[in-house]
């Protein structure tokens, strides 16, 4: 018999019914939008995609460990878990794509690649021994360890999400609006820059599960159902060539063809050349042998 996990639905179906307000007028306002879409970028392309994804699951570069933790106090915001443990579930998905033992497997459904694995309980996803097994190299830093304990990466989030409210009643505040009025513009900050947002990002990440598993194009005929899906990749800032990153997961640049637009590595390239990535690995010049298919 299938198990709910109750802190998951709950946590889910409560963002879920907040993001709601956004329908109604009180809560709308134009900089509340413009700051749900930087949010995108900054939390979702620097957060999750960069900090979680390419640097600490398949450390495809290397940078100093202020911007490390930077990157992943960013990740936490967007209420995705702990960098070791997203880290964990992911390198579990690449041992084992595809197939029974693949957490979030598009055989099962796209229901269930997207969102079910997240609410139905699996022994296979037990947090501590998941983490010891594919993220102990994650749990070593001590601010990594931090955020798991206790599960202290949720408090960053929800006070991240408050802190919108409050910069934008401050800033409504300063600028002469009333009491009311401010205490509306903080609202609709709350609701577009941190509620929809993160809302947003919490589908765009799972998309990359499900539609990039099952409709698009394959560059490389790797032993899985990986596609290169261009919606998916325009959502996520380039995660979404997933059967390019599947050919080579290791490599920090997941467009290869040069209409594959990936802003992504294009932001690693920029840190580059400020000199905060290093050791940076690019696609395998042997993929296109080694995979039967045309090359980047």
């Amino acid at each position: 018999m299938r198990r709910i996990h109750c802190r998951n639905a709950l946590f889910f179906v409560a963002l879920h019914l907040l993001a709601i307000l956004a329908f109604f007028p009180w809560y709308f306002s134009w900089s509340g939008v413009i700051v749900c879409f930087l949010g995108i970028f900054v939390f979702g392309m620097l957060g999750i995609n960069i900090g979680y994804h390419r640097l600490l699951t398949h450390r495809a570069f290397t940078c100093p460990k202020w911007v490390e933790r930077t990157l992943s106090i960013l990740g936490c915001c967007c209420g995705q878990d702990s960098p070791a443990y997203w880290a964990a579930i992911h390198r579990l998905h690449h041992h084992h794509v595809d197939d029974a033992l693949d957490p979030h497997s598009p055989l099962r459904g796209f229901i269930w690649s997207h969102i079910g694995w997240l609410v139905i309980k699996s022994d296979d996803l037990q947090r501590h021994p998941l983490m010891d097994r594919y993220a102990r190299d994650i749990k070593r830093d001590p601010f990594q360890a931090w955020l798991v304990k206790s599960d202290n990466w949720i408090f960053i989030a929800i006070v991240s999400w408050l802190l919108f409210f409050v910069g934008g009643l401050s800033v409504a505040a300063l600028t002469g609006a009333s009491l009311p009025e401010a205490v509306q513009f903080g609202s609709s900050v709350f609701i577009w820059g941190a509620i929809v947002r993160t809302v947003l990002l919490l589908h765009f990440t799972w998309s990359v599960n499900s539609a990039a598993h099952m409709w698009g194009y394959r560059n490389y005929q790797t032993p899985d159902d990986s596609r290169n899906n261009a919606w998916v990749a325009i959502l996520t800032n380039g995660e979404g060539w997933h059967n390019n990153h599947h050919a080579d997961p290791n490599s920090a640049r997941h467009g290869h063809k040069w209409w594959e637009l990936d802003l992504s590595w294009i932001t690693i390239r920029l840190l580059m050349v400020i000199g905060l990535a290093k050791d940076v690995a690019v696609p395998s010049a042997t993929l296109a042998t080694k995979f039967n298919a045309d090359g980047p």
